[in-house]
């Protein structure tokens, strides 16, 4: 009895560190747990849906804050919502639709009557879709307007993160692509590009701008298509990492064959939605953490 209990402190000690072991986060490459937090950890993490032939990107700042990228297709609701959700998260912050094609603000609506919503951003563009309609329907009925964005502009809504608009740079365009919002989200020493559906046009006038487009991460544009990612503009990123999203077996056979012999040729490790499902990426500011759900 009496060594059982001199050896006691060394005991509680053991079983504290065993207790704090089963407690600590893993890092796993592949595959995660949708309802892992990591914003007590002072992390950005940029979420990209599997959502089919669309975009959907939903990111949670170091501090909480949230943002959210386009939202999928009409029928994406459930998938957008639940991930949401599982993250624990009542309110978006911020909500920016880069431009009103189904495939970006089909869900929109949805998202917008089933969580609280800070601003809603958007380039200067309408359409005459019924989505589009109902994505303005869900803004009235929440008493929530859009707030008009361009080249130039910031979304501020954490001091340690910039938030650039890089497009749209002109007030019109032939092509509804064009008008896309481009986002670069830069933590410390990190950033990602999220270019929603520009094509060279816009890639062109960001370059001509003078833009500091060097990142980390980029969205390709346009699910892929030939129509975006110009040797030019990939060059000025100069990503470690590329991520695109489509749906297998498309009807317009993105990614086009292109764009990814241009990706490899840029040594550029590439992640699609429709082979990793749902990506996330975890940035602490000067390294990023990739894990997939398949």
């Amino acid at each position: 009895m009496k060594k059982a209990f001199k050896n006691k402190p060394i005991i509680i000690l053991l079983i504290l560190a065993i207790v704090v072991a089963a407690f600590l986060p893993g890092c796993a490459e592949s595959g995660f747990d949708q309802e892992e937090s990591s914003t007590s950890r002072g992390v950005l993490e940029v979420n990209f849906l599997d959502v089919g032939q669309a975009d959907c990107i939903f990111i949670i700042f170091p501090e909480g804050r949230t943002m959210l990228v386009d939202a999928g297709n009409n029928d994406d609701a459930e998938t957008v919502i639940n991930y949401i959700r599982k993250k624990g998260v009542k309110r978006i912050d911020a909500v920016v639709a880069t431009h009103p094609h189904e495939d970006h603000i089909g869900a929109m609506d949805d998202v917008i009557y089933n969580f609280d919503i800070g601003k809603v951003y958007m380039p200067r563009v309408t359409t005459t879709t019924k989505t589009f309609r109902d994505f303005l329907q869900a803004l009235s009925d929440k008493n929530l307007k859009i707030t008009p964005v361009k080249g130039g502009m910031t979304i501020t809504l954490e001091e340690d993160v910039d938030v650039r608009i890089l497009a749209p740079n002109s007030t019109s365009y032939d092509e509804l692509n064009n008008y896309s919002a481009v986002l670069k989200i830069t933590y410390k020493n990190n950033s990602f590009i999220l270019t929603g559906d520009a094509e060279k046009f816009s890639e062109l006038e960001m370059l001509k701008k003078k833009y500091d487009l060097k990142a980390d991460v980029l969205k390709v544009g346009h699910h892929g298509s030939s129509s975006s990612t110009s040797t030019e503009f990939l060059k000025s990123v100069s990503p470690r990492y590329a991520v695109i999203s489509y749906a297998k077996d498309n009807d317009y056979g993105h990614p086009h064959r292109e764009v990814l012999e241009r990706l490899r040729k840029y040594n550029v490790k590439v992640y699609t939605t429709a082979e990793n499902g749902h990506i996330m990426m975890e940035s602490d500011g000067n390294t990023i953490k990739v894990r997939t759900s398949r």
